[in-house]
């Protein structure tokens, strides 16, 4: 299992004081549990993210495997060098939709032209610079090269302003009738630093509660 480049504990303590509104909604939800996705690869991690994209993650994981048994000889997961490689209809045949198909070849070219970092040389890299690369590929936004920093790489201080469910699960907690706009959320979210990454989680888990 991936592990966190931060010690949770002590981010639980550090917001606990920063923002005592903030810890009474972690009281009410318990001990952090986060839990990070392991990566094969940054081209596995990034496919995979694609392919997710706007869909249930059962409907999601049923196009994936069809795109993994495309390759039964694959042992450790597809390549770039595989998608490049496979005609388009078996790639749409999968269940892909006409974008997914263009955004996972484009992820593949860039990444066999070494145009993207390793994840071992991702992990090296800050998070603005990380993202910055990672947005240059056609269907990977802001959000999705968040999410990736956050579950992939356990990166502590990622707060995702444009996370509607996150603006949603600040407004239940601190009690407001209106989402915050991003600029408002990231005025407050300022004392979390230096681990936004953990205030954001237990915001999601507040819509969780009745």
């Amino acid at each position: 299992m991936a592990e966190f480049g931060f010690d949770p504990k002590r981010a639980v303590r550090h917001l606990r004081a920063a923002d005592p509104g903030l810890g009474v909604v972690m009281d009410s939800i318990g001990p952090f549990a986060m839990e990070l996705k392991s990566s094969r690869s940054l081209f596995g991690a990034l496919a995979e993210a694609i392919v997710y994209q706007q869909l249930s993650n059962k409907a999601a994981a049923t196009i994936y495997g069809r795109v993994e048994a495309l390759f039964p000889r694959a042992k450790d997961g597809f390549t770039p060098r595989h998608i490049l490689k496979v005609a388009d209809e078996h790639l749409r045949g999968c269940g892909l939709s006409r974008a997914k198909v263009l955004a996972v070849q484009d992820l593949a070219r860039r990444v066999d032209a070494g145009e993207l970092p390793t994840i071992d040389e991702a992990q090296a890299l800050d998070d603005a610079t990380l993202i910055e690369q990672l947005v240059t590929v056609r269907g990977i936004g802001r959000w999705s090269a968040e999410m990736f920093l956050m579950f992939r790489l356990g990166r502590p201080d990622v707060l995702p302003l444009d996370d509607y469910s996150l603006r949603k699960g600040y407004a239940k907690a601190f009690g407001k009738r209106k989402l915050p706009t991003p600029e408002a959320l990231a005025r407050h979210g300022e004392q979390w630093r230096p681990y936004r990454t953990v205030a954001s989680w237990y915001l999601w888990r507040t819509l969780e509660q009745k």
